[in-house]
């Protein structure tokens, strides 16, 4: 268990459990703590840690040993030479890095090693080149989507370990594990936000009760508390995706606001994932469309107004209040809304000397500060909103940003109420 750090409603386990039961042998469930997961901190895993004894007593209960060996334990090859599995299942991710530790696995293993993509509700194997934009993934999806779209069974292990043999953990699983591991410790956790999947369950009933009804009209004014706030819960795979579809379909709710939220959550998501997983280059400009490219290479040297460093940017030390607000919303909650997140990236683009260095500092940005940073969604944002990614090219052309769609100040101020948003932040 890796990414999908959950019981409920997640397919390896089930698979996993599946296949335990027909070879009529016990299951263990490993989970390997790294303290040096790429980009990662104090803050995600503070919150990572939050869900993990919760998701280990739902493990007991579903009949399954899970086993939790942080630093220096955590290396799943001499797990497997200390238990002797028949067959190992693993999670997928197509972030670079853990793709990469999987293969290594495949390759030092000497059994079966299967994954199951647990983080999608359409597996992206059914997607084998990099979509283009929405409109080409999406009937597809559609096709394929009464495949999946159905509640999981959540089965059982029916077979025990032996108590001589059952595979132990090396260490308690609480958060004050942290304290002896070489994490990096330069942000903070969130004060008052709380992982794991009764969390998550929590927030996704707050939603559904109060703000599902008005998806459609409110999830783009940041004042208000429009959107869903699942992110965290999604990237840490707390809570899976088909849980919180089925929720929204079968609540009461104006159908476009259920249309509208199934959309960002299906559509926009998996197109998201499977941008990271098809293109090698995805958290750099160079992932993005030739036309784009072009266009900010050939507005490369057009006059900005303004230039500000990394270090003024990370300290909200800019002459926009907006922009200001939206980044420390993002440092103090570990999260920002997601059309400010939209403005925030392509404020940055103008503001530094070329469009690879602004993409570089967004990412490093949203990686060190946002609970859901290091995601598929996060690269893809920052991608559309510097690279034009998903997106077709604007006329006419605007100085620095080209044929790459433009966010004003006064777009935002016309759209929704700026210094209320700016007064939230503040009181935070």
């Amino acid at each position: 268990m890796q990414r999908a750090q959950r019981v409920l409603d997640n397919p390896a386990l089930d698979i996993a459990i599946q296949l335990a039961n027909e070879l009529q042998k016990p299951i263990a469930v490993f989970f390997g703590l790294h303290p040096k997961y790429p980009n990662g901190n104090w803050r995600h895993y503070a919150f990572l840690m939050d869900g993990l004894a919760e998701t280990a007593e739902r493990v007991a209960a579903r009949g399954a040993a899970f086993v939790f060996r942080p630093y220096p334990d955590h290396n799943l090859i001499r797990f497997c030479e200390e238990v002797k599995p028949c067959l190992v299942i693993g999670d997928e991710n197509p972030m670079r890095a853990p793709e990469g530790w999987r293969q290594s696995a495949a390759r030092d293993l000497r059994i079966p090693f299967y994954t199951v993509d647990a983080d999608v509700i359409v597996p992206t194997k059914y997607f084998p080149k990099e979509e283009y934009a929405a409109r080409t993934i999406r009937p597809k999806l559609q096709k394929l989507l009464p495949l999946f779209f159905h509640p999981c069974e959540n089965p059982k292990a029916g077979y025990s370990w032996p108590a001589d043999t059952e595979p132990k953990s090396t260490a308690p699983i609480e958060t004050s594990i942290l304290d002896s591991l070489p994490v990096d410790r330069s942000t903070a956790p969130v004060a008052g936000v709380n992982g794991g999947t009764a969390a998550g369950l929590r927030q996704l009933q707050s939603f559904i009760q109060q703000g599902l009804s008005r998806y459609d009209t409110d999830r783009n004014l940041p004042h208000l508390a429009g959107t869903s706030e699942l992110s965290s819960y999604l990237h840490f795979g707390q809570l899976g995706p088909l849980t919180i579809a089925l929720a929204v379909q079968s609540a009461e709710a104006p159908r476009q606001a259920k249309e509208a939220y199934l959309e960002e959550l299906i559509v926009r998501r998996e197109l998201a994932i499977n941008f990271v997983a098809r293109n090698p280059k995805y958290d750099e400009l160079a992932g993005c469309h030739e036309w784009a490219q072009k266009t900010l290479a050939a507005s490369t040297n057009d006059p900005r107004d303004v230039l500000y460093s990394e270090s003024q940017l990370e300290n909200a030390e800019t002459h926009d209040d907006l922009w200001n607000a939206a980044q420390m919303e993002m440092v103090k909650r570990g999260r920002m809304h997601g059309y400010l997140r939209m403005y925030w990236a392509k404020k940055i683009l103008e503001w530094t000397e070329t469009p690879a260095e602004a993409f570089a500092i967004a990412v490093r940005l949203n990686d060190r500060y946002e609970l859901d940073g290091r995601d598929p969604n996060g690269y893809t944002g920052v991608a559309w909103a510097i690279g034009g990614k998903h997106d077709r090219p604007w006329a006419p052309r605007r100085p620095i940003f080209g044929m790459i769609r433009y966010m004003s100040y006064d777009g935002c101020k016309r759209k929704f109420d700026i210094q209320s948003y700016i007064r939230k932040v503040a009181a935070l």
